[in-house]
Protein backbone atom coordinates (compact mmCIF):
# COMPACT_ATOMS: atom_id res chain seq x y z
CA UNK A 1 0.00 0.00 0.00
CA UNK A 2 1.33 3.47 -0.94
CA UNK A 3 2.56 5.76 1.84
CA UNK A 4 0.61 9.01 1.45
CA UNK A 5 2.07 10.93 4.40
CA UNK A 6 3.37 14.47 3.80
CA UNK A 7 7.00 14.81 2.74
CA UNK A 8 9.51 17.43 4.02
CA UNK A 9 9.04 19.72 1.01
CA UNK A 10 5.34 20.07 1.90
CA UNK A 11 6.44 22.35 4.79
CA UNK A 12 7.32 25.10 2.29
CA UNK A 13 4.84 27.37 0.49
CA UNK A 14 5.84 26.19 -2.99
CA UNK A 15 2.82 24.11 -4.06
CA UNK A 16 1.48 24.63 -7.57
CA UNK A 17 -1.40 22.14 -7.51
CA UNK A 18 -3.51 20.65 -4.67
CA UNK A 19 -1.19 17.66 -4.27
CA UNK A 20 1.69 16.75 -2.00
CA UNK A 21 5.06 17.83 -3.38
CA UNK A 22 5.78 14.11 -3.63
CA UNK A 23 3.53 14.04 -6.71
CA UNK A 24 3.62 15.89 -10.02
CA UNK A 25 0.53 17.32 -11.70
CA UNK A 26 0.64 14.86 -14.59
CA UNK A 27 0.27 11.10 -14.51
CA UNK A 28 2.47 10.73 -17.60
CA UNK A 29 5.14 8.12 -16.87
CA UNK A 30 7.63 10.33 -18.75
CA UNK A 31 7.56 13.15 -16.19
CA UNK A 32 11.11 14.19 -15.33
CA UNK A 33 13.17 16.83 -13.49
CA UNK A 34 16.91 16.96 -14.10
CA UNK A 35 20.07 18.93 -14.75
CA UNK A 36 23.26 18.76 -16.79
CA UNK A 37 26.63 20.44 -16.10
CA UNK A 38 29.58 20.91 -18.45
CA UNK A 39 33.04 21.57 -16.98
CA UNK A 40 35.96 21.94 -19.42
CA UNK A 41 39.38 23.52 -19.82
CA UNK A 42 40.17 26.08 -22.48
CA UNK A 43 42.71 23.92 -24.32
CA UNK A 44 40.40 20.98 -25.00
CA UNK A 45 42.29 18.52 -22.82
CA UNK A 46 39.38 17.56 -20.54
CA UNK A 47 35.59 17.65 -20.87
CA UNK A 48 33.52 16.61 -17.85
CA UNK A 49 29.75 16.20 -18.30
CA UNK A 50 27.52 15.24 -15.40
CA UNK A 51 23.87 15.26 -14.47
CA UNK A 52 21.17 14.06 -12.09
CA UNK A 53 17.48 13.39 -12.70
CA UNK A 54 14.34 12.23 -10.96
CA UNK A 55 11.38 10.48 -12.58
CA UNK A 56 8.48 10.76 -10.10
CA UNK A 57 6.01 8.49 -11.90
CA UNK A 58 8.47 5.63 -12.34
CA UNK A 59 10.01 6.08 -8.89
CA UNK A 60 13.57 6.40 -10.19
CA UNK A 61 16.46 8.74 -9.41
CA UNK A 62 19.69 8.47 -11.40
CA UNK A 63 22.89 10.33 -12.17
CA UNK A 64 25.93 10.07 -14.41
CA UNK A 65 29.33 11.59 -15.08
CA UNK A 66 31.61 11.24 -18.11
CA UNK A 67 35.13 12.59 -18.51
CA UNK A 68 36.84 12.67 -21.87
CA UNK A 69 40.64 12.83 -21.86
CA UNK A 70 42.33 12.04 -25.14
CA UNK A 71 40.43 9.20 -26.79
CA UNK A 72 39.24 7.68 -23.50
CA UNK A 73 35.81 8.38 -22.03
CA UNK A 74 35.53 7.49 -18.34
CA UNK A 75 31.93 6.99 -17.17
CA UNK A 76 30.13 6.55 -13.86
CA UNK A 77 26.36 5.86 -13.71
CA UNK A 78 24.14 5.23 -10.70
CA UNK A 79 20.43 4.61 -10.15
CA UNK A 80 18.18 3.98 -7.17
CA UNK A 81 14.62 4.18 -5.89
CA UNK A 82 13.37 7.75 -5.51
CA UNK A 83 12.69 8.65 -1.88
CA UNK A 84 10.46 11.25 -0.23
CA UNK A 85 13.01 13.92 0.77
CA UNK A 86 13.67 15.76 -2.49
CA UNK A 87 15.44 18.62 -0.67
CA UNK A 88 18.24 16.37 0.57
CA UNK A 89 18.21 13.47 -1.87
CA UNK A 90 20.36 14.96 -4.62
CA UNK A 91 22.69 11.99 -4.43
CA UNK A 92 22.83 8.55 -6.06
CA UNK A 93 25.60 6.10 -5.27
CA UNK A 94 28.95 7.91 -5.59
CA UNK A 95 27.42 10.95 -7.36
CA UNK A 96 26.01 13.96 -5.53
CA UNK A 97 24.93 17.54 -6.06
CA UNK A 98 24.60 20.04 -3.19
CA UNK A 99 22.81 23.37 -3.64
CA UNK A 100 24.70 25.66 -1.25
CA UNK A 101 23.02 28.85 -2.53
CA UNK A 102 20.23 28.49 -5.11
CA UNK A 103 21.22 29.96 -8.50
CA UNK A 104 24.61 30.97 -7.04
CA UNK A 105 26.74 28.13 -5.69
CA UNK A 106 26.54 24.35 -6.23
CA UNK A 107 28.93 21.61 -5.18
CA UNK A 108 29.46 18.65 -7.51
CA UNK A 109 31.04 15.46 -6.19
CA UNK A 110 31.86 11.93 -7.23
CA UNK A 111 33.65 9.62 -4.83
CA UNK A 112 36.15 7.03 -6.04
CA UNK A 113 35.94 3.27 -5.62
CA UNK A 114 39.65 2.75 -6.22
CA UNK A 115 42.90 4.70 -6.80
CA UNK A 116 42.39 4.90 -10.59
CA UNK A 117 38.63 5.49 -10.78
CA UNK A 118 36.95 8.74 -11.75
CA UNK A 119 36.31 11.14 -8.85
CA UNK A 120 35.83 14.89 -8.54
CA UNK A 121 35.00 17.65 -6.08
CA UNK A 122 34.05 20.87 -7.84
CA UNK A 123 32.47 24.10 -6.65
CA UNK A 124 30.34 25.81 -9.29
CA UNK A 125 29.77 29.55 -8.80
CA UNK A 126 27.41 31.56 -10.98
CA UNK A 127 29.05 34.09 -13.27
CA UNK A 128 25.88 35.44 -14.91
CA UNK A 129 22.17 35.27 -14.02
CA UNK A 130 20.21 32.21 -15.05
CA UNK A 131 18.00 32.83 -18.10
CA UNK A 132 14.99 30.99 -19.47
CA UNK A 133 15.14 29.02 -22.66
CA UNK A 134 12.05 28.89 -24.89
CA UNK A 135 9.17 26.70 -23.80
CA UNK A 136 9.81 23.46 -25.67
CA UNK A 137 7.09 21.18 -27.04
CA UNK A 138 7.07 18.30 -29.51
CA UNK A 139 4.27 16.07 -30.78
CA UNK A 140 4.13 12.76 -32.58
CA UNK A 141 0.86 12.82 -34.40
CA UNK A 142 -1.68 14.12 -31.89
CA UNK A 143 0.27 13.09 -28.81
CA UNK A 144 2.38 15.53 -26.80
CA UNK A 145 5.67 13.64 -26.35
CA UNK A 146 7.83 16.44 -24.94
CA UNK A 147 7.03 19.53 -22.95
CA UNK A 148 9.93 21.05 -21.08
CA UNK A 149 10.84 24.20 -19.22
CA UNK A 150 14.53 25.02 -19.00
CA UNK A 151 16.97 27.60 -17.76
CA UNK A 152 20.66 27.91 -18.61
CA UNK A 153 23.50 29.54 -16.68
CA UNK A 154 27.26 30.08 -16.90
CA UNK A 155 29.58 29.56 -13.96
CA UNK A 156 33.16 29.57 -12.68
CA UNK A 157 34.35 26.10 -11.62
CA UNK A 158 37.10 25.30 -9.12
CA UNK A 159 38.27 22.07 -7.52
CA UNK A 160 39.88 18.80 -8.55
CA UNK A 161 39.25 15.85 -10.84
CA UNK A 162 41.02 12.53 -10.30
CA UNK A 163 41.27 9.68 -12.78
CA UNK A 164 43.87 7.05 -13.62
CA UNK A 165 45.99 8.06 -10.64
CA UNK A 166 46.25 11.64 -11.95
CA UNK A 167 44.88 14.75 -10.25
CA UNK A 168 43.67 17.59 -12.46
CA UNK A 169 43.23 21.04 -10.94
CA UNK A 170 40.15 22.94 -12.11
CA UNK A 171 41.11 26.62 -12.03
CA UNK A 172 38.83 29.64 -12.65
CA UNK A 173 40.07 31.55 -15.67
CA UNK A 174 41.45 28.40 -17.27
CA UNK A 175 38.20 26.39 -17.08
CA UNK A 176 34.57 27.26 -17.87
CA UNK A 177 31.33 25.65 -16.72
CA UNK A 178 27.75 25.84 -17.97
CA UNK A 179 24.58 24.18 -16.72
CA UNK A 180 21.04 23.53 -17.86
CA UNK A 181 18.02 22.76 -15.62
CA UNK A 182 14.89 21.28 -17.13
CA UNK A 183 11.66 19.63 -16.09
CA UNK A 184 8.37 18.52 -17.59
CA UNK A 185 7.66 15.49 -19.79
CA UNK A 186 10.30 13.83 -21.95
CA UNK A 187 10.40 10.29 -23.39
CA UNK A 188 12.14 7.64 -21.31
CA UNK A 189 12.63 4.02 -22.41
CA UNK A 190 10.08 1.29 -21.99
CA UNK A 191 7.01 2.50 -23.87
CA UNK A 192 5.54 0.99 -27.02
CA UNK A 193 5.55 3.53 -29.83
CA UNK A 194 2.33 2.12 -31.29
CA UNK A 195 0.53 3.87 -34.13
CA UNK A 196 2.31 7.16 -33.54
CA UNK A 197 5.75 5.65 -34.04
CA UNK A 198 4.63 3.73 -37.13
CA UNK A 199 2.69 6.45 -38.94
CA UNK A 200 4.65 9.54 -37.88
CA UNK A 201 8.25 8.56 -38.45
CA UNK A 202 10.85 11.30 -38.17
CA UNK A 203 12.30 12.28 -41.55
CA UNK A 204 14.94 14.48 -40.05
CA UNK A 205 15.98 16.44 -36.97
CA UNK A 206 18.53 19.25 -36.70
CA UNK A 207 19.55 20.66 -33.30
CA UNK A 208 21.93 23.34 -32.04
CA UNK A 209 22.33 24.47 -28.41
CA UNK A 210 25.23 26.81 -27.73
CA UNK A 211 25.92 28.64 -24.44
CA UNK A 212 29.03 30.81 -24.88
CA UNK A 213 30.80 32.61 -22.03
CA UNK A 214 32.90 35.76 -22.47
CA UNK A 215 34.51 37.96 -19.80
CA UNK A 216 31.71 40.52 -19.84
CA UNK A 217 28.79 38.67 -21.43
CA UNK A 218 27.02 35.35 -21.86
CA UNK A 219 25.32 34.26 -25.05
CA UNK A 220 22.74 31.55 -25.66
CA UNK A 221 21.77 30.23 -29.11
CA UNK A 222 19.19 27.50 -29.76
CA UNK A 223 17.98 26.16 -33.10
CA UNK A 224 15.71 23.17 -33.78
CA UNK A 225 14.61 22.42 -37.34
CA UNK A 226 12.66 19.73 -39.16
CA UNK A 227 13.76 17.94 -42.33
CA UNK A 228 12.63 20.80 -44.58
CA UNK A 229 14.27 23.45 -42.40
CA UNK A 230 11.07 24.55 -40.66
CA UNK A 231 12.14 25.97 -37.31
CA UNK A 232 10.26 24.80 -34.23
CA UNK A 233 12.58 26.30 -31.58
CA UNK A 234 14.60 29.50 -31.77
CA UNK A 235 16.66 31.60 -29.37
CA UNK A 236 19.52 34.06 -29.56
CA UNK A 237 20.15 36.01 -26.38
CA UNK A 238 22.89 38.24 -24.97
CA UNK A 239 23.13 38.41 -21.16
CA UNK A 240 25.15 40.96 -19.18
CA UNK A 241 25.18 41.52 -15.44
CA UNK A 242 22.90 44.35 -14.38
CA UNK A 243 21.49 44.97 -17.86
CA UNK A 244 18.39 43.90 -19.72
CA UNK A 245 18.83 40.77 -21.85
CA UNK A 246 19.22 41.55 -25.56
CA UNK A 247 17.59 39.46 -28.28
CA UNK A 248 19.79 38.79 -31.30
CA UNK A 249 17.28 37.80 -33.93
CA UNK A 250 16.97 34.65 -35.99
CA UNK A 251 20.29 32.75 -35.87
CA UNK A 252 21.66 30.98 -38.93
CA UNK A 253 24.62 28.63 -38.63
CA UNK A 254 27.13 27.75 -41.32
CA UNK A 255 28.69 24.52 -40.05
CA UNK A 256 31.80 22.91 -41.53
CA UNK A 257 31.72 19.15 -40.98
CA UNK A 258 34.55 16.66 -41.04
CA UNK A 259 34.33 14.98 -44.49
CA UNK A 260 32.42 11.72 -44.45
CA UNK A 261 30.62 12.57 -41.20
CA UNK A 262 28.25 15.02 -39.55
CA UNK A 263 30.88 15.87 -36.96
CA UNK A 264 31.30 19.69 -36.81
CA UNK A 265 34.81 21.10 -36.79
CA UNK A 266 33.99 24.80 -36.85
CA UNK A 267 31.04 27.07 -37.51
CA UNK A 268 29.85 30.64 -37.89
CA UNK A 269 26.54 31.61 -36.29
CA UNK A 270 25.04 34.69 -37.92
CA UNK A 271 23.14 36.99 -35.53
CA UNK A 272 21.63 40.49 -35.66
CA UNK A 273 21.67 43.10 -32.90
CA UNK A 274 18.68 45.41 -32.17
CA UNK A 275 20.16 48.07 -34.48
CA UNK A 276 20.14 45.46 -37.29
CA UNK A 277 23.92 45.22 -37.23
CA UNK A 278 25.13 41.76 -38.28
CA UNK A 279 27.09 39.83 -35.67
CA UNK A 280 29.17 36.70 -36.25
CA UNK A 281 29.71 34.20 -33.48
CA UNK A 282 32.65 32.00 -34.49
CA UNK A 283 33.00 28.46 -33.18
CA UNK A 284 36.00 26.12 -33.12
CA UNK A 285 35.53 22.67 -31.63
CA UNK A 286 38.15 21.66 -29.03
CA UNK A 287 36.86 18.35 -27.62
CA UNK A 288 33.79 16.20 -28.19
CA UNK A 289 31.70 13.84 -26.08
CA UNK A 290 28.76 11.94 -27.65
CA UNK A 291 25.90 11.87 -25.14
CA UNK A 292 24.84 8.41 -26.34
CA UNK A 293 28.11 7.01 -24.97
CA UNK A 294 28.26 6.79 -21.19
CA UNK A 295 25.89 9.67 -20.41
CA UNK A 296 22.60 7.80 -20.94
CA UNK A 297 21.03 9.89 -23.70
CA UNK A 298 19.23 8.21 -26.63
CA UNK A 299 20.06 6.08 -28.51
CA UNK A 300 22.46 4.65 -25.89
CA UNK A 301 22.27 0.86 -25.90
CA UNK A 302 23.73 0.09 -22.45
CA UNK A 303 21.82 2.47 -20.15
CA UNK A 304 19.35 5.37 -20.55
CA UNK A 305 17.92 7.87 -18.07
CA UNK A 306 14.87 6.86 -16.05
CA UNK A 307 15.52 3.14 -16.48
CA UNK A 308 14.85 1.04 -13.39
CA UNK A 309 17.98 -0.96 -12.52
CA UNK A 310 16.99 -1.97 -9.02
CA UNK A 311 18.15 -0.40 -5.79
CA UNK A 312 21.70 0.91 -5.36
CA UNK A 313 22.85 0.19 -8.93
CA UNK A 314 26.26 1.62 -9.87
CA UNK A 315 28.26 1.07 -13.04
CA UNK A 316 31.74 2.28 -13.98
CA UNK A 317 33.36 1.75 -17.34
CA UNK A 318 35.65 3.32 -19.92
CA UNK A 319 35.08 3.67 -23.64
CA UNK A 320 37.65 3.94 -26.43
CA UNK A 321 36.56 6.74 -28.76
CA UNK A 322 39.47 6.44 -31.19
CA UNK A 323 37.41 4.32 -33.60
CA UNK A 324 34.00 5.93 -34.36
CA UNK A 325 32.84 2.74 -36.10
CA UNK A 326 32.93 0.97 -32.72
CA UNK A 327 30.06 3.20 -31.56
CA UNK A 328 27.69 3.40 -34.55
CA UNK A 329 24.68 4.65 -32.54
CA UNK A 330 26.56 7.74 -31.38
CA UNK A 331 26.10 9.32 -34.81
CA UNK A 332 22.33 9.30 -34.24
CA UNK A 333 22.51 11.10 -30.91
CA UNK A 334 23.47 14.59 -29.79
CA UNK A 335 27.16 15.35 -29.18
CA UNK A 336 28.46 18.01 -26.81
CA UNK A 337 31.56 19.84 -28.04
CA UNK A 338 33.71 22.04 -25.82
CA UNK A 339 34.45 25.02 -28.06
CA UNK A 340 36.29 28.30 -28.39
CA UNK A 341 34.00 31.16 -29.45
CA UNK A 342 34.86 34.52 -31.02
CA UNK A 343 32.72 37.67 -31.17
CA UNK A 344 33.88 41.13 -32.29
CA UNK A 345 37.46 40.45 -31.24
CA UNK A 346 36.48 38.79 -27.96
CA UNK A 347 37.44 35.22 -27.16
CA UNK A 348 35.14 33.05 -25.06
CA UNK A 349 34.43 29.40 -24.32
CA UNK A 350 31.33 27.29 -24.12
CA UNK A 351 29.46 24.28 -25.43
CA UNK A 352 28.48 23.68 -29.03
CA UNK A 353 25.85 20.95 -28.69
CA UNK A 354 24.80 19.60 -32.03
CA UNK A 355 22.85 16.76 -33.58
CA UNK A 356 21.75 16.31 -37.17
CA UNK A 357 19.99 13.10 -38.20
CA UNK A 358 18.13 12.15 -41.34
CA UNK A 359 17.16 14.64 -44.00
CA UNK A 360 17.97 18.32 -43.52
CA UNK A 361 17.43 20.35 -46.68
CA UNK A 362 19.32 23.52 -45.60
CA UNK A 363 22.45 21.43 -44.94
CA UNK A 364 22.11 19.34 -48.07
CA UNK A 365 21.62 16.07 -46.15
CA UNK A 366 19.20 13.79 -47.98
CA UNK A 367 18.67 10.97 -45.47
CA UNK A 368 20.03 9.10 -42.47
CA UNK A 369 23.01 7.79 -44.46
CA UNK A 370 23.88 11.21 -45.89
CA UNK A 371 27.13 12.81 -44.69
CA UNK A 372 29.32 15.81 -45.54
CA UNK A 373 31.49 15.54 -48.61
Amino acid sequence: MADDRPVPLDEYPVHQVPLSMKHVATGDRNAYDRCIFHVFDHEGRALLILGLGVYPNTGVIDAYATLRIGDTLHAVRASDALGDDRMNQLAVGPLSLTVDRPLQRIRLRCTADGPDSLAYDIEWNAEFPAVWEPHHTQRRGDRLTLEGRRFVQAGRPSGTIRVGGEEITVTPGEWTATRDRSWGVRPIPGEDGGRGAEEHRTEGFHWLWAPAVFDDRFMMVIVQEDADGHRSLNEALLVRNGQRDVQLGWPHADITYRPGTRHPEHAVIHLTDPARKPLELGVRVLASSPLAIGAGYPPADDWQHGTWRGRAWTDRRSYDLSDPSAHPLAAYGVTDHAARFTLDGRIGHGIFEHGSFGRHDPSGFTGFDSVAS
